[in-house]
């Protein structure tokens, strides 16, 4: 070999350890206490997502309802929604742990888990 070859194997290796840093180490390292939206259909977790994630999720139930989920500047709401009465799409956006937002004919729980409390306990005068 010569001193050319060793000399590209090696930049060849430190961009595959760079790529594997960014791809597989680095999101393990992320937060395990960062806020984020944790979905459930009738008791049983659909998915979570994270709230620092601007994205816009449909969720799909096996009956063929549906809520759509829009997560966006830190906070997250149902903007769309199949069923009948549409008090989770009037429902204002949430952002802090605990908070959700409930859709009874689908069955559908949309929570806060992690981030930060929200420093109003629901008793003002």
């Amino acid at each position: 070999m010569k001193r050319n070859d060793i000399i590209l194997i090696i930049i060849i290796l430190i961009i595959t350890l760079g790529i594997s840093f960014f791809t597989v180490i680095l999101p393990r390292l992320e937060d395990p206490n960062a806020p984020k939206v944790v979905v459930t259909i009738n008791g049983e977790e659909y998915g979570t997502y994270p709230l620092d994630k601007d994205c816009e999720e449909v969720i799909e139930l096996p009956n063929g309802a549906y809520n759509v989920l829009k997560i966006e500047d830190g906070y997250a709401q149902i903007t769309d929604a199949s069923c009948p009465d549409h008090i989770c799409v009037h429902h204002y956006a949430i952002q802090y742990s605990g908070e959700m937002i409930v859709c009874l004919p689908n069955g559908m729980i949309a929570e806060i888990v992690g981030g930060e409390e929200d420093d109003i306990d629901g008793a003002t005068n």
